[in-house]
């Protein structure tokens, strides 16, 4: 039996030769694909910037591109022997290596390692307090995370060298590594004070006397570019903590000799560092020495080194006139002042370590939050679907007197001809009296006329104008001639004894409404056995939770049962959202209607055979249910049973299907770096615990629903790939979300292979 909703006239067959234009259904496609590119791309920007951000922090905690290699024993054949017995300042004027030491009775005080937060302001106060200057080495790691005290260190008149980027022992690196870490310390000098050094000092180096045939090169090439390479005279070995009275015994030289002196201000607990340099200072100045700079220091010998040369020109060319010293600027005369190019990126460089600064350790807190989430999500699953699945299913269990009287099946359906021969044939074969109303919404394939042919009795074919699913819906429940419509899609194909378990609840005056069992039938491919875990999982888990709950936040559109009446007094389906099941369930809970599942209800139906497909459809459903729960929002202060949703629901769906999911990558994200840059072993440890508690609960799920267990074996690679495609799809959703946008009822390709298997586990 044919009933049109509104008379229509046949459209005419075009023309030869011309092409049809498109339908409107397929112009609204086409403008939502357009509009969804962009989105797309900017979730995925989204996941590549989370991926940078780490990775710069990594870089900058020396766990990416670290390098704890230091080599000792080497041959220094190949090293000058002035250079070997030389001062601790090391430059190539014109090519040729020099040494330049400390002139008498003169401190060079040097440190390494920082800057520290918490050690280098404290030494920086001490060299206030004595009016001495310091030359420190910066790490240019350090640098870019604490900018604002190197600062400080070089307004208040310090020296500062290059420490590397990383600290690493440049004898092992290449000459584009070294290059790298000078370049990466000079523009983080650049960002934090504004300025660029000429001075340099190799970690892990100390005298002179410690160059060998493979850091030889490394100096003489950075002597070419201009940089003057810094050794020391004496070490103060505070870094081994041997007490205060030891570190400074053993940072002053011997017989007024003037000295580069090596202390810490980083790379450790540095304490007692902090307690003798005071001593050490009063020390040396009892002793009648001077402190000075790098700068300072080479100044002081050029200085006594022209003024030798002008006695001896003058004493053999007497009235010659002096020779005009160069200016070295002073105690700073290493900085350059950075300008351009320079500068910019350099400054760059400092906001990003920022905002990496302040990414990781949020995204780090969000990771222990989201783990805690998911784990007390999969306890609270396997409580609770415990608890339901007993109580369902014990003998003395009963909705109330048996459900027999007949119901109404409404069949939406949009170009189904593949499925709906199936669909139409399993309802027939129902052992509880139905009739079944197929809503054609405008197909252009002949659905309707395959549903006509098949000649079934109580099928009754409702056509109208292409106005999309809810409109479908609703027009069904209008043709319905009973108080109870069970409502299915076009793909889906029910087993004999599905309509009788799925309306029993019924018998309960307070059930609004009923889910039911969805079951994936083309579980057979890949990605059809990974829907099957998810939703044998996933979804099924959920509704017995949320049914203990009296929360269920969805119906499934492939099987679920509605009072008439009830869905009348929502308004019917809404078109407001994608997900007009996840809409309608919660306007039932609102309106005080009670939501039960019944997982004897088994409906088995035809997931998306390709990524393209299930992307669409899991992008509908989860943008979808975004806009459901905005819509509903006001459901938080709800009161009395119909707020329960409100007060229970909302924030379990809110937290469980779209915060917890949006920053489960973190998770994965985590444990990929992890791997790589840290903690192989650790790590891959971690990811197989949380993968295996997910096999308990998945094979719990399993032996509830009564699946085979041979699909588990899936689940490690659905874990690496499918949940992977997931996360974007709802990253894709949030973003489309706070990006604005509407899409219309999408059409799957289907090939009504779910017919033939069903039931087939």
């Amino acid at each position: 039996m044919t009933t049109p909703t509104t008379p229509t006239t046949p459209p005419s067959p075009p023309a030869r030769g011309r092409r049809r234009a498109p339908s409107r259904i397929g112009r609204a496609a086409s403008r939502a694909a357009a509009l969804q590119r962009p989105r797309v791309l900017l979730a995925l920007l989204l996941l590549l910037a989370l991926t940078c951000v780490m990775l710069l922090d990594g870089y900058l905690r020396a766990e990416v591109g670290g390098d704890e290699r230091v080599r000792t024993g080497a041959s220094a054949s190949d090293v000058p022997d002035d250079v070997l017995d030389g001062g601790p300042i090391l430059t190539f004027p014109g090519g040729q290596a020099t040494t330049v030491s400390v002139p008498d009775k003169t401190i060079v005080l040097t440190f390494d390692d920082g800057p520290d937060p918490t050690w280098t302001p404290q030494v920086l106060d001490i060299l206030d307090e004595y009016d001495v200057p310091g030359t420190f080495f910066l790490v240019g790691s350090m640098i870019s995370r604490h900018p604002d005290i190197v600062r400080d260190l070089v307004e208040q008149g310090n020296e500062v060298g290059v420490h590397t980027f990383t600290h690493v022992d440049l004898s092992y690196q290449s000459e584009a590594r070294v290059t790298r870490e000078l370049e990466q310390t000079q523009l983080a000098l650049a960002g934090a004070a504004g300025i660029t050094t000429t001075l340099f000092r190799a970690p892990y180096s100390s005298e002179t006397n410690a160059i060998d045939d493979y850091s030889w090169p490394v100096y003489q090439n950075l002597g070419e570019d201009g940089y003057t390479s810094v050794f020391i005279d004496t070490d103060s070995d505070d870094w081994k903590r041997p007490g205060v009275s030891k570190i400074v015994e053993w940072a002053t030289p011997e017989d007024d000799e003037g000295a580069s002196v090596l202390f810490h201000d980083a790379g450790g607990e540095r304490s007692q560092t902090i307690a003798a340099l005071p001593k050490y200072i009063e020390k040396m100045k009892a002793k009648g020495y001077t402190f000075t700079t790098v700068s300072g220091a080479m100044a002081d010998q050029q200085s006594q080194q022209q003024e030798q040369q002008q006695e001896q020109q003058q004493s053999q060319q007497p009235g010659g006139g002096r020779q005009p010293q160069q200016s070295g600027g002073g105690l700073q005369a290493a900085h350059h002042k950075a300008t351009g190019a320079t500068l910019y990126e350099g400054k760059a460089l400092v906001a990003a370590v920022a905002v990496a600064e302040w990414t990781v350790p949020a995204l780090s807190v969000g990771l222990v939050i989201v783990g805690v989430a998911v784990m007390g999500r999969f306890a609270m699953m396997l409580v609770l679907a415990r608890r339901h699945h007993r109580q369902r299913n014990r003998h003395r269990f009963s909705w109330g007197p048996p459900v027999t009287g007949p119901v109404s099946v409404v069949v939406p359906a949009y170009n189904e001809k593949e499925c709906i021969e199936a669909t139409l044939r399993s309802l027939a074969r129902s052992t509880h009296p139905v009739e079944i109303i197929v809503v054609d919404d405008g197909s252009t394939d002949g659905t309707a006329e395959i549903a006509e042919s098949l000649g079934l009795p109580g099928v009754r074919v409702v056509r109208q104008a292409n106005a999309g699913k809810p409109a479908a819906l609703n027009n069904g429940v209008r043709h319905a001639r009973y108080d109870i419509v069970v409502m299915m899609d076009g793909d889906t194909v029910f087993e004999p004894d599905t309509v009788r378990h799925l309306v029993q609840p019924f018998a309960d005056p307070a059930v609004g409404a009923v889910a039911g069992n969805a079951k994936v039938g083309n579980r057979r491919t890949l990605i059809g056995a990974w829907q099957h875990i998810e939703y044998v999982m996933g979804f099924n888990l959920d509704r017995r939770m949320y049914d203990l709950l009296r929360c269920m936040p969805t119906i499934p559109g492939a099987i679920g049962a509605f009072r008439r009446e009830a869905v009348l007094q929502v308004g019917g389906m809404s078109d407001d959202t994608l997900a007009e099941d996840t809409d309608i369930t919660i306007a039932l809970h609102r309106a005080g209607w009670r939501v039960v599942y019944e997982e004897h209800a088994r409906a088995w139906t035809e997931a998306p055979g390709s990524l393209g497909q299930l992307w669409s459809q899991r992008y509908r459903w989860s943008y979808g249910t975004m806009q459901a729960l905005w819509k509903h929002r006001r459901s938080l202060t709800d009161k009395g049973p119909s707020g329960r949703f409100g007060r229970v629901g909302m924030p379990l769906v809110v937290l469980f299907q779209v915060v917890t999911p949006v920053f489960a990558p973190l998770i994965d994200v985590f444990t990929v770096y992890s791997m790589v840059f840290v903690d192989f072993r650790a790590a891959l440890l971690a990811w197989l615990a949380v993968l295996g508690v997910q096999l308990v609960c998945a094979a719990y799920a399993f032996r509830l629903d009564r699946e085979k267990y041979r699909y588990l074996l899936m689940m490690p690679l659905q874990q690496l790939a499918y949940r992977q495609m997931m996360y974007l799809v709802l990253i894709h959703s949030c973003v489309t979300a706070l990006t604005g946008g509407r899409l219309r009822w999408q059409k799957l390709k289907r090939t009504g292979e779910v017919g033939t298997q069903a039931g087939n586990g």
